[in-house]
């Protein structure tokens, strides 16, 4: 569940729910109550992380944080943590149905010890950063969206 301190319906509350239907595929739902809607979530994992190569997915979700009711996005994702350094990161190329074309995502994590991490990430428009704390079972996340408003984000995962 996420909660982003804005004006805007949409971004204010979202709670997301996945499933792992298989090793190389994920589907879920993504409800957005103060715009009362409900939008796929899906990702096919093409190629398994391992020391030398990256991580390869597409997927869908809603778009960018504020984007209007009813807009998806799709992507080609490519993630890598870096081998004996507390470092990783990711890029994407995503085809924004709110802007109607291609956009190129990116962050990296920077883990710090202890279960904390921060990640810088620019969405394809706007940069945003979140610092997590970890836990093996759940975690928590400070954001902070445009670099104008704060945010909360806790995540839990079972098996």
């Amino acid at each position: 569940m996420r909660y982003v301190d804005t004006e805007l319906d949409r971004p204010r509350w979202r709670s997301t729910a996945n499933l792992r239907l298989h090793r190389m595929l994920q589907a879920g739902v993504e409800y957005n109550p103060a715009a009362g809607e409900i939008s796929p979530l899906a990702t096919v994992f093409l190629v398994t992380e391992s020391e030398r190569r990256p991580a390869v997915f597409l997927g869908t979700s809603s778009d960018r944080i504020g984007s209007p009711e009813g807009t998806q996005s799709y992507y080609l994702t490519v993630a890598k943590q870096l081998p004996s350094l507390p470092f990783g990161a990711y890029a994407s190329l995503n085809y924004s149905e709110w802007s109607e074309g291609f956009n190129v995502p990116f962050g990296a994590d920077v883990w710090l010890g202890r279960g904390f991490s921060v990640r810088p990430m620019f969405d394809g428009d706007r940069s945003h950063l979140m610092g997590t704390w970890s836990h093996p079972s759940f975690s928590i996340s400070a954001l902070y969206v445009w670099f104008e408003r704060w945010g909360l984000a806790v995540s839990t995962g079972i098996g």
